[in-house]
């Protein structure tokens, strides 16, 4: 994985770096490269994604507000195939093994989300819900992420 990727991993809960390095290597034989193109956010950078396409300018890309997305707990990260540049073409085939891979290794895929499908993003969130709620977000402003990642059962 390039340093980009491993940069972003640092950031994230050991867990889902983990499964993240074994996706890449499950995938390699399929001559399948990949970039993590984001990782941990701030509850800010998550606000400026929600407002976009409803308070600025762009394209609606979440339906998480502030506090609402994995990514602002150090659980979810998001992926691109490198074909050498990024291949942002969901209808490539590689996209569903993509998925594949990481459903088999226990990650939730964003293709599974019922309103705005997010085929890049992937999450590791143990015993919490697809989306955080009240609890993960007590949890965080009380304790912390790592307190989270435990509680979570990871």
């Amino acid at each position: 994985m390039d340093s980009v990727s491993e940069s972003r991993l640092q950031l994230v809960c050991p867990a889902l770096a983990e499964k993240i390095h074994r996706l890449a290597e499950m995938v390699a034989d399929a001559g399948i490269v990949f970039r993590v193109t984001q990782g941990l956010r701030s509850w800010a950078e998550q606000d400026a994604l929600y407002q976009q396409g409803r308070t600025v300018p762009g394209e609606i890309v979440t339906e998480a507000p502030a506090g609402a997305s994995w990514h602002e707990f150090g659980l979810a990260v998001d992926l691109v195939p490198m074909d050498p540049l990024p291949d942002w073409n969901l209808a490539h085939p590689v996209w569903a093994k993509l998925v594949a891979a990481g459903e088999s290794l226990g990650l939730y895929s964003g293709s599974q989300f019922s309103h705005i499908k997010d085929e890049p993003h992937f999450q590791l969130t143990g015993r919490f819900p697809v989306s955080p709620d009240d609890e993960v977000r007590q949890i965080f402003l009380d304790q912390g992420m790592s307190t989270v990642w435990s509680e979570a059962g990871l």
